[in-house]
């Protein structure tokens, strides 16, 4: 993964009042839950006794989740501050610590800073989407690593041949361009699909230059919008697993229709052709072998893997930059 970056891992609805919850997130088993005042914390889920599992704990009167095992209790910092067996009175060893994430509520979503502790942190960034949207969605975990999630919505290629009968419909197999630009690390792309007439495919300094905005947009490290209208949207955040799983977090966002009982219905309509269309996707990623890219695992790339090339390219130089002993944790 790239370090120090929000990652968006969860939807807010998953982390309930009064109980803790385990998932395994960045290749780590991770316990969340919420104080009394709604405030969702995070913490590595090992007790720093014995290993005991933290979300099998409770949330104390003090706002502290207490282990399974022994009742040790942590507050939000991941410091221990009660062990029962030494009394009341006594001060827990410093040492008696387990990792915690810094973490911000946006959106529905729940983000974890995955990195260097930073003072004063700006929240994540997000695409033009307001409270004018409603949405439905839905999610489900890919056996398969999340930027080969990230790059299948990425991919222009595939579409007149995986989803021959939704979205890719009409034979469109020649892809002129694609435009794609990288800024501020938000890559944005123009998609130019077309009929296969017998002219090759027109290089993206042939093309004139966009007059609308781009079709899809990612954000890094994992947030991406298809930007069907202004008024519909397709929206994924690709949270890692680990290694070989990823969880598709999927929603149907629009304000077309706003009266509250159709809305409800349209969006759920919206959700459903969404996730066949996902489906028809995650039988051919998840086999993709191996189960993460890479720029240098063989694989060999044609004009239009432009936006995946460039994906790769700016991952792996995000890999380095932030990754090195100095930026780690």
């Amino acid at each position: 993964m790239i370090r120090n970056q929000w990652y968006a891992v969860l939807e807010s609805r998953e982390v309930p009042r009064g109980k803790p919850l385990g998932v395994t997130r960045m290749g780590e088993k991770l316990v969340f839950w919420r104080d009394r005042q709604g405030k969702v914390h995070c913490l590595s889920d090992r007790c720093a006794h014995l290993s005991a599992s933290l979300s099998q704990g409770k949330i104390t009167a003090e706002d502290r989740l207490a282990c399974p095992f022994h009742a040790f209790e942590y507050d939000s910092s991941g410091q221990c501050r009660y062990i029962p067996s030494l009394g009341r009175n006594a001060e827990p060893p410093k040492a008696m610590q387990v990792h915690s994430y810094p973490t911000c509520e946006a959106h529905d979503l729940i983000w974890i800073w995955w990195g260097e502790p930073r003072p004063n942190l700006t929240p994540p960034r997000w695409f033009d989407i307001d409270e004018t949207f409603s949405y439905s969605g839905y999610h489900e975990q890919w056996p398969v690593h999340y930027s080969r999630m990230i790059e299948n919505q990425m991919d222009v290629m595939h579409l007149p041949h995986v989803h021959y009968n939704t979205i890719g419909r009409g034979r469109r197999v020649v892809v002129d361009g694609p435009i794609v630009t990288l800024e501020d690390d938000i890559i944005r792309m123009w998609v130019y699909n077309r009929v296969d007439d017998g002219t090759p495919p027109r290089k993206p300094e042939e093309l004139p230059p966009p007059q609308r905005p781009p079709f899809l947009e990612f954000i890094f490290p994992n947030i991406w919008q298809n930007r069907i209208s202004n008024d519909l949207r397709i929206f994924v955040a690709f949270a890692p697993v680990d290694e070989e799983n990823g969880m598709f977090y999927l929603r149907y966002y629009q304000r077309m229709v706003r009266v509250p009982v159709i809305k409800t219905l349209f969006n759920w309509v919206g959700v459903l052709g969404s996730r066949y269309i996902a489906n028809q996707d995650k039988r051919v990623v998840s086999r993709q072998d191996p189960k993460r890219s890479s720029l240098r695992n063989g694989e060999k790339f044609v004009q239009g893997d432009r936006i995946i090339l460039t994906y790769r390219r700016r991952r792996e130089e995000l890999i380095a930059e932030n990754n090195r002993p100095s930026a780690s944790l």
